[in-house]
């Protein structure tokens, strides 16, 4: 199998076979939807007339199927882009082609339009369902369109695609009742909830907001046909809105800092209570009844008991253990009664003469 190299010094090699060499260059965006010539189409190849069950069955390649589909489009919306797409997914092989019709049809049988007819032009060509954008089409199909598009004698448009409910204008109950009849017609559903109509109801409805909205985004009053008393009211309203959505701003804000603090409050209020049962916990295990400080009392109680006797009678020499012998007392201390009872008291005369005896004994000896 032939081999090649990939890149400039790349040891990698990739197979290249028929497929890979037949492969052209890749497209990424798929090109716009051509305009149908004025003089309809030149092709040579003969279109024989096709029933529906001809059509489904499926057809040859150079041969598809020629769904017309058309409509106003304005405001190209998504209701729009499914139609299409249902006509295009009818048969297995379409080549579907839309009509447009021009600003003077459409202003003189249905309304005004928000879009002019080549943007409306414009905006069908970049839908990727259509193979084919016909402009100033008729607003009903006539014969002379219908001559217009044929390829040797026979009619370029197999089928007509468009939604079932009878469309009611020009004149007519339904301007697609000879369609019908012929055979031709092909019916799609239609997506509710959005249309040109509702969309356009939707910004009557708030004209004032989307006024509002431009003359924020740049707009002029005169480009938006207000008047120099509304276009100051409007102005004014704009400014009461920021001044509401700054007020708005500034009490989420104010709440949400007030959350903060109610949750760091929260918060702080559980750890001191926390802390508090801790330390009253603690102060229990201490100086509590079964606690460590009673503990401790009890056991320097004992070991000062163990180290002095009991204290003796109330009245003795030695009732205060705890007094050392040497410390100075001025206090008389009380005789005893045994004392009392074996001596009797001496007389104050002779226990004078007794001092002075004594006194003079001491002096002798000192001499």
């Amino acid at each position: 199998m032939a081999r090649r190299r990939r890149g400039r010094g790349s040891n990698i090699q990739q197979p290249q076979g028929p497929q890979s060499q037949r492969r052209g260059p890749v497209r990424a965006l798929r090109e716009p939807a051509a305009f149908a010539k004025s003089t309809g189409c030149d092709s040579d190849i003969p279109h024989e007339k096709l029933t529906i069950a001809q059509a489904r069955r499926g057809t040859p390649a150079n041969r598809p199927v020629r769904v017309y589909a058309d409509g106003i489009f304005d405001l190209f919306h998504s209701g729009h882009a499914r139609a299409l797409m249902q006509a295009k997914n009818l048969f297995p092989n379409t080549h579907l082609i839309v009509g447009v019709c021009s600003d003077e049809l459409t202003h003189q049988f249905k309304g005004y339009t928000v879009m002019t007819e080549d943007e409306r032009y414009d905006a069908l060509t970049h839908c990727r369902y259509i193979d084919e954008v016909v402009r100033d089409a008729p607003w009903t199909l006539t014969t002379e369109f219908l001559k217009k598009h044929k390829v040797k004698g026979h009619s370029q448009i197999d089928f007509v695609a468009h939604d079932d409910i009878p469309y009611t204008s020009a004149g007519s109950d339904d301007v697609y009742k000879h369609i019908k009849e012929a055979g031709m017609f092909v019916a799609t559903q239609r997506t509710e909830g959005i249309s040109t109509s509702d969309l356009i109801t939707r910004i009557v409805r708030d004209y004032d907001i989307y006024v509002r909205r431009n003359l924020q985004r740049g707009y002029t009053a005169q480009e938006l046909n207000v008047g120099f008393i509304k276009e100051k009211k409007y102005r004014l309203q704009n400014q009461v809105d920021k001044m509401k959505e700054t007020v708005r701003t500034v009490e989420e804000k104010s709440k949400h800092f007030v959350y903060r603090m109610e949750e760091k409050s929260q918060d702080l209020i559980t750890k001191w209570e926390e802390k508090s049962r801790e330390f009253i916990g603690n102060f229990l295990e201490l100086f509590g009844p079964d606690g460590a400080w009673h503990a401790i009392q009890e056991r320097s109680g004992r070991m000062l008991q163990a180290l002095s006797p009991y204290s003796s009678p109330r009245g003795s020499p030695s009732s205060s253990p705890t007094r050392h012998p040497h410390s100075p007392d001025l206090s008389p201390t009380p005789a005893s009664p045994s004392n009392a009872s074996l001596s009797p008291p001496t007389p104050p005369r002779a226990r004078k003469k007794g001092k002075r005896k004594s006194t003079s004994t001491y002096s002798r000896h000192g001499q």
